[in-house]
């Protein structure tokens, strides 16, 4: 008896399955609160040289301080770190080149333009959130069950058995689940080694578990450098970061919700490869639209977003049923730390601007190419029984 035999027994998607999916979505709910916060507790506003020198300048507006304190950076905008080593009087009559002037690094610290951000990083209430989102997420772990396949297979039926009695219930099965005894668990289901033990070295043991290991491994890279490239860009285009930010959360929705449907129709690899090869098109895009055209730019970067989320809410589904139950949760934790590893490298990726304005689009369009080239060869997993053992992924 396969464990989908009893699945189909105690009703696949009753009552307990989408009570899963209510706490599910408490956490997935609360958890990107935390990932993007630093978009705003970590902004680094613009500044300049704090000019309190003990009234040499009291007589002076602003305007008239900063013109003789602070020289002018190419664009036109104040220096950041640099100011006079004295004041420069002559500059409020003579509007000549200042860059030859001499200068030192700011003597007194410096102050912020506080019109965009109220407060940063160092201030509690960014402090405050994240423990607050944290928290959220932690308590809301201690209610989801384990499962139940997992559980037979490292031979703890009692636990097993009852969670599938529990489920059973919920569903309206209450009969079919009496015949689960603990010799039933043990003898017709547990296909496994008894009392074998598996860890991250079982997933590299074999040859198809190798190869499992690094096409999952660079396409959850891909997807999340290319997601958080994207989210963490909200000042990139030129438009007001909040109204950037909320655009690029709701196009989130249609994103999400169009995976739904095209899972069941067209497959996991193919809504996984269809989605990363239009965000890489969004990027190429990009780099031809002309810079001042910041409308379209944010445009066609947040079309981008959408269906980077709609390959962020493919991947999770499609790479658990690619690993065997015995060592999926160590194969999740491997991928979650190639998704971390993307998330590291995306805001890395965007300082690159500096170098070349359209560079970061560019590696940005090439990760995503490189995820999807990577998908189409992975199996499709649509309407197939999830691998119990590691033997179930070699004989494939």
């Amino acid at each position: 008896m396969k464990f989908e035999d009893i699945i189909t027994e105690i009703n696949g998607f009753g009552r307990f399955q989408k009570m899963i999916i209510v706490f599910s979505f408490i956490g997935r709910f609360t958890l990107p609160c935390h990932f993007l916060l630093n978009n705003f507790i970590s902004a680094v506003p613009s500044h300049h040289c704090d000019l309190d020198d003990g009234g040499t300048l009291e007589n002076l507006t602003l305007a008239q301080k900063l013109r003789v304190s602070i020289p002018v950076e190419d664009d036109g905008s104040l220096s950041s770190c640099q100011m006079f080593a004295e004041p420069q009087f002559h500059l409020l009559h003579n509007w000549s080149n200042s860059s030859q002037l001499s200068t030192v690094s700011c003597r007194r610290g410096w102050v912020y333009d506080n019109s965009t951000f109220k407060s940063t990083i160092t201030s509690q209430n960014g402090n405050s959130v994240t423990m607050l989102t944290l928290q959220c997420e932690g308590q809301h772990f201690k209610w989801m069950p384990e499962s139940a396949c997992w559980l037979i297979a490292n031979r703890k039926l009692e636990d097993a058995q009852t969670y599938l009695q529990r489920c059973g219930t919920m569903n309206g099965m209450e009969n079919e689940t009496k015949s689960l005894s603990i010799k039933t668990l043990s003898t017709d289901v547990v296909t496994v080694k008894k009392d074998q033990t598996y860890t991250y070295l079982d997933l590299i043991r074999t040859l198809k578990m190798r190869i499992l290991v690094l096409q999952t491994g660079i396409v959850w890279f891909c997807v999340a450098t290319a997601f958080y490239g994207i989210s963490f860009n909200i000042r990139g285009f030129g438009l007001n970061i909040y109204l950037t930010h909320f655009t690029y959360a709701a196009v989130e929705i249609p994103g999400k919700v169009v995976v739904f449907f095209l899972l069941d129709r067209i497959g996991r690899r193919s809504t996984m490869v269809g989605s990363l090869l239009l965000v890489g098109i969004c990027f190429g895009i990009n780099i031809l639209v002309q810079e001042d055209q910041s409308v379209v730019r944010t445009a066609v970067a947040s079309i981008g977003k959408a269906f980077c989320s709609s390959s962020y809410a493919t991947i999770p589904l499609y790479i658990s049923e690619l690993y065997p139950t015995v060592v999926r949760q160590n194969g999740m934790g491997y991928n979650s730390f190639m998704c971390r590893l993307g998330v590291v490298v995306a805001p890395l990726i965007l300082l690159l601007d500096e170098l070349w304005r359209d560079l970061p689009q560019l590696i940005l369009m090439s990760v995503a190419i490189l995820g999807a080239a990577v998908s189409q060869t992975v199996r499709e997993t649509r309407d197939r029984c999830l691998p119990e053992t590691i033997e179930d992924v070699e004989q494939h």
